[in-house]
């Protein structure tokens, strides 16, 4: 099963890779995407979602369609659009939140 580091490492990489090759290549701050975040929280939204934080931006997405439901990412929500739609994202995303879900009621 896919870990959130795993998917925040995917994630990186898909935004670097989208990013070399546009033509701002000697504009990308590597730096900023160091610190991406991807996470869950089941107290705070009922409805399965997923949490990006890049830098000081932070947006939740549904599991769903990967809308928006909350927050701002700027420029950089399109690659979270682009990165879910490639093949096992969603299901790993998915699969993540079925065992937040499981663990909860374990609870």
């Amino acid at each position: 099963m896919a870990t959130f580091k795993d998917m925040e490492d995917s994630l990186k990489s898909f935004i670097m890779q989208e990013q070399s090759d546009a033509h701002n290549i000697k504009s990308v701050n590597v730096a900023k995407y160091n610190n991406i975040k991807i996470w869950m929280d089941l107290n705070k939204q009922l409805q399965p979602h997923f949490f990006v934080r890049i830098s000081i931006s932070e947006a939740v997405f549904s599991l769903n369609d990967c809308s928006k439901i909350n927050g701002g990412l700027g420029y950089e929500e399109r690659f979270i659009n682009k990165w879910f739609g490639r093949m096992g994202i969603k299901e790993k995303l998915t699969e993540l939140w079925n065992s937040a879900e499981k663990n909860k009621e374990d609870r």
